[in-house]
């Protein structure tokens, strides 16, 4: 056995402290002021307790209390606290926040915070790995997670795969591959004045615009193309606004079809998209942060035909792969395009081995072992398991929608593609419906049952509920029709915005 060798399972001294006869190093008043496996044995009971309280919706959420308040308005502490005592404020702060895995959070599109996810976090940062260079097995494992999430949402396993904090690097990322396709002397050059374009929905995601801009192709540089009765990107609009750039001479960089805006969940019809692309020869990118694993369900995959012709994609595992975030994936067709993109030569980097370094292929010179919680969460549940979860949200989802429809005084927006189901209280006798429901958003939040967000469709304003979600029970999502009702027609009476 190799001495140095870290084993699968460590107990005893090596575990609660140094070595006896060991030499103390300068920071030991770094060390836990009682043994690591007490303080484990705390933080597991605590995060027990929190995966205990998501196995349920709680009837409200509580207050930050006086104690919390303390604690937030302390200066920087000089003097120790003991670990166990801080580890008791932590867990008090903690169950005081809003917490996307309980089974009624239905606001944005929020993350579920897989067990085993959690798991892998905490071995990832207990070794605290640093993927800019390589790591070794853990490089090995980052880059079969990305072969694993290309073959299940049906793109090339032979693509770069990028591991992010997000969507919005995610999709900045593949951008800056565009750019660099479209423009290759940028890099070393800048705009100086070359015009150029990129090309979504009018409902892509706002990281578009951030990416546009902090690529310094600037925000007038988007095309913000029409929608149409289902909220999905006009193709006919699409060509025929490449082709007026580029009578102009302006240089289409790329087009992003977004699968499952944050929206309404609508899919961009991605396979006329990729035949208009090819014919211009312009980059295509698909933003699925949300929507693309909905790609893994027969009944939906249809919807998503034309993700294998995209030159990138880029899926959000935090968001319905359900790991705790951030855990992102920017997939490029071609790896040569990010090593053009992002390739340099530092000193400091070893430059003594064939196979390219990922700092040379993404964004970060500080890469945590974020694919370790998508890998072990596919290993230990398998695809077949993530594959039923997302289907029994699209039922869910379906499932809300029809409920929906049985009220006179509810209405939903549309049939939903995927897992977000915009609906309104629409209570006769009230005057003022988008501030009615803007309020009634509010009060739901406020009564805690259960959390959703409002949003703006065509100038009115919805509820707008996204079924994300593991551990929400069909209970769980139709209770939000009930509790709706109840408050929207509480508001109704008391408020002051029924006809006079």
């Amino acid at each position: 056995m190799n001495p140095d060798r870290t084993e699968p399972l460590v107990g005893g001294a090596g575990l609660d402290g140094a070595a006896e006869g060991t030499e103390a190093p300068d920071g030991a008043g770094l060390r836990l002021d009682v043994g690591r496996e007490a303080a484990l044995a705390r933080a597991a009971a605590i995060v027990g307790g929190a995966w205990r309280s998501f196995d349920r919706f709680r009837p409200g959420q509580p207050a930050i209390d006086d104690r919390v308040r303390e604690l937030l308005n302390v200066g920087l502490p000089e003097a120790p606290t003991p670990v166990l005592d801080a580890l008791n404020d932590v867990s008090r702060i903690l169950d005081e926040s809003i917490a996307q895995p309980r089974p009624r959070y239905f606001a944005f599109i929020g993350s579920s915070g897989l067990e085993i996810g959690v798991i892998a976090d905490l071995l990832a940062a207990s070794y605290d790995l640093n993927l800019a260079v390589d790591a070794a097995a853990a490089t090995a494992v980052e880059a079969q997670a990305g072969r694993w999430v290309a073959a299940f949402v049906g793109y090339p396993a032979d693509c770069a795969a990028a591991f992010t904090s997000g969507g919005t690097v995610s999709n900045i990322s593949a951008l800056a591959a565009a750019r660099e396709h479209a423009l290759p002397r940028v890099r070393a050059e800048g705009m100086a004045g070359v015009r150029a374009a990129v090309y979504c929905s009018r409902d892509a995601h706002y990281s578009i615009v951030r990416a546009v801009e902090m690529l310094g192709l600037g925000a007038n540089s988007l095309r913000s193309l029409p929608v149409d009765s289902r909220r999905r990107m006009v193709p006919e609009a699409l060509a025929e606004a490449i082709d007026a750039d580029l009578r102009a001479g302006i240089v289409p960089v790329a087009v992003v079809a977004t699968a499952g805006t944050t929206l309404t969940g609508a899919v961009d019809p991605i396979d006329t998209i990729a035949d208009i692309c090819s014919e211009r020869g312009v980059w295509l990118h698909v933003d699925g942060a949300y929507g693309l694993p909905a790609a893994s369900v027969s009944t939906h995959a249809p919807l998503f035909v034309g993700v294998s012709r995209a030159d990138s994609i880029c899926v959000d595992a935090h968001k319905w792969l359900y790991v705790p975030k951030p855990c992102s994936v920017c997939m490029v067709r071609r790896p040569g395009d990010l090593i053009r993109t992002f390739g340099h030569d530092p000193h400091y980097l070893p430059r003594d081995r064939a196979q390219q370094h990922a700092v040379d292929m993404t964004l970060e010179y500080s890469r945590p072992l974020r694919a370790l919680k998508l890998w072990l969460a596919l290993r230990t549940h398998g695809a077949a398991a993530f594959r039923a979860a997302i289907a029994g949200n699209l039922r869910q989802a379906q499932l809300f929608h029809n409920e929906v429809t049985r009220y006179e005084d509810l209405e939903v927006f549309d049939e939903p593609q995927l897992s977000v189901v915009p609906f309104r209280h629409v209570p006769p006798g009230v005057r003022d419906l988008d501030s009615h429901n803007r309020r009634l958003a509010l009060l739901i939040q406020k009564d805690g049952r259960a959390w959703v967000a409002s949003a703006v469709i065509d100038g009115r304003v919805y509820l707008r509920p996204s079924f994300v979600n593991f551990r929400s029970t069909d209970t769980d999502v139709l209770s939000l029709i009930d509790i709706a009702r109840e408050l929207g027609a509480r508001l109704a009476h008391t408020g002051t915005l029924r006809r006079g």
